[in-house]
């Protein structure tokens, strides 16, 4: 098969570099909570000076470390993982999880023969897991640079010159670090609305909204893109009433179409609504109640929205500014991204940007695979990170997950394509568990039948899509995905049956 004959003819480099990574993260869970920190003096000199220690920042260390390379890497929080494991992505997967139990709990359980007299929620516990979940994760990071001899400085760091760095330490002293490569990895920031104040109270960003110590009875979401829905789908679960307010006239507007609309169906029956075409004019804290004032995003009729609390999710920004990048001529775009050629080159020789500083998809483990391309061109090794081919997840419930070009995508560059749709009502594991909603979609080339994009609505889709992922990474066919056994009763048998769908026909519906 295609699939098959591509996958032999793959270096061995890359199953090397997976099975290092993997032991790497199995080491970090047995380390104590005490562990030695080096700090770089002016007079060391790395090879790679890493500004960041977020996944783009703190992988990019490790893997230069694995390579021969002295290396330090420098961390303004006082706490590796960057907003990802800190703010964002870990703390908002294990409220998620915990929202999920309890709305489980109160409306689902009884029809599995499971019944309680009560079910209450205790948030200080939620957030209590929440945060054990992200110091384990922190402290495992730490120990990895132990293991791997990355030298950690804990503070902010500016350029005085492309191979030094000054340092104010988090123990209020200062420090040079020098390098002869220097990675920026600072990743990026909650970008903010006009005449929005954000006082993570009741106005709050995404780390707010990760914090909060009650349900508040309204929550209104400003921005329907992936933290939006997540955060939203938390506190409604838990009981609050969820609005969300979009100005563009879908949500998730990345998001295959079709995909879109059942999944926007599908929170809507979770109880969220949507005001779309919608733009926040101006925002009143001077009562107890939060006043949004709203009005179609032509313009038009306004009217008032309350609320308890306000999520403020329309986006990210590169985090960029403060590192000293005009001391030394680093150019960066009109909304502060950094520019880079092929190998994550700046234009200043010797100095490198990865992750959400740059442009591309601003995703964790898209920063991930920028570090490590980036370490592998400095030590004279050759690195490839395709975009078009980096998955995108929403973890609410049923998650969302994609990878590839969407419909809309496709017909824009004018490719014939063929269409395989599998409902996971066909699917046999999601009937038994009474967890049946969503669909497996793939699109391929008409001629070749050359799988070139596949979106999954479901129960743990973010775990589904990888197989389509490697699909599309070796140029798999449908037909290829298909004529694979897959285990039965799994989920995984949906991606299967598209996959029939796509080059002929599903067995099962």
């Amino acid at each position: 098969m295609a699939m098959a004959n591509l996958a032999r003819r793959k270096t061995t480099s890359l199953l090397n570099t997976n099975l290092i990574r993997s032991d790497a993260f199995r080491y970090s869970f047995s380390l104590s909570s005490t562990l030695s920190r080096g700090f770089a003096s002016g007079s060391d000199e790395n090879d790679v000076v890493v500004i960041g220690g977020g996944p783009g920042g703190y992988v990019a260390a490790i893997k230069a470390a694995q390579l021969g390379l002295k290396t330090t890497c420098i961390e303004k929080r006082g706490a590796l993982g960057g907003t990802c494991l800190n703010v964002g992505c870990i703390p908002s997967k294990a409220l998620l999880h915990s929202s999920h139990m309890y709305y489980e709990a109160k409306h689902r359980f009884a029809k599995h023969g499971v019944t309680f007299d009560n079910v209450q929620i205790d948030v200080a516990a939620m957030l209590g897991q929440k945060d054990k979940a992200v110091s384990t994760l922190t402290k495992g990071i730490e120990g990895l640079f132990k293991k791997n001899k990355v030298t950690y400085v804990k503070g902010h760091g500016k350029f005085v010159s492309p191979s030094e760095v000054s340092v104010d330490t988090i123990d209020g002293d200062t420090t040079v670090v020098k390098g002869k490569n220097i990675i920026i990895a600072t990743g990026s920031d909650v970008k903010g609305l006009p005449g929005i104040t954000i006082d993570e109270k009741r106005i709050v960003s995404s780390t707010g909204a990760l914090a909060l110590t009650e349900v508040p009875k309204k929550l209104v979401v400003i921005g329907a893109g992936y933290i939006g829905l997540e955060m939203g789908s938390v506190w409604g679960r838990l009981g609050s009433e969820v609005t969300v307010v979009e100005f563009a006239p879908d949500i998730v507007p990345s998001m295959d179409g079709e995909i879109r609309k059942q999944f926007q169906r599908s929170l809507e029956k979770q109880k969220m609504k949507f005001m779309l075409k919608t733009k926040v004019v101006s925002v009143d804290t001077s009562t107890d109640i939060v006043k949004l004032t709203v009005e179609p995003s032509a313009g038009g009729e306004q009217s008032v929205l309350e609320a308890d609390v306000v999520l403020v999710s329309a986006g990210r920004s590169p985090f960029t500014s403060g590192l000293g990048l005009e001391n030394i001529g680093v150019e960066t775009d009109k909304i502060g991204r950094i520019p880079v050629d092929s190998k994550f080159s700046t234009n200043v020789k010797g100095v490198f940007a990865i992750g959400d500083v740059i442009p591309g998809p601003m995703l964790a483990h898209k920063a991930e695979e920028d570090g490590i391309a980036c370490v592998e061109f400095i030590a004279g090794k050759e690195g490839h990170v395709d975009y078009d081919k980096v998955p995108g997840v929403c973890y609410t419930h049923p998650e969302v997950a994609s990878v590839g070009k969407t419909e809309e995508q496709v017909k824009q560059l004018g490719i014939a394509y063929s269409v395989g749709k599998f409902p996971m009502l066909g699917n046999s594991r999601a009937k038994s568990i009474d967890d049946a909603e969503g669909l497996v979609k793939i699109i391929a080339e008409k001629e070749t039948d050359k799988v070139i994009g596949v979106h999954i609505m479901c129960s743990n889709a973010g775990e589904l899509i990888h197989e389509a992922a490697v699909a599309l990474t070796y140029g798999a066919s449908s037909e290829d995905i298909a004529r694979t056994c897959h285990a039965h009763p799994t989920l995984s048998e949906a991606v299967k049956e598209a996959a029939m769908a796509t080059y002929d026909k599903a067995i099962h519906i």
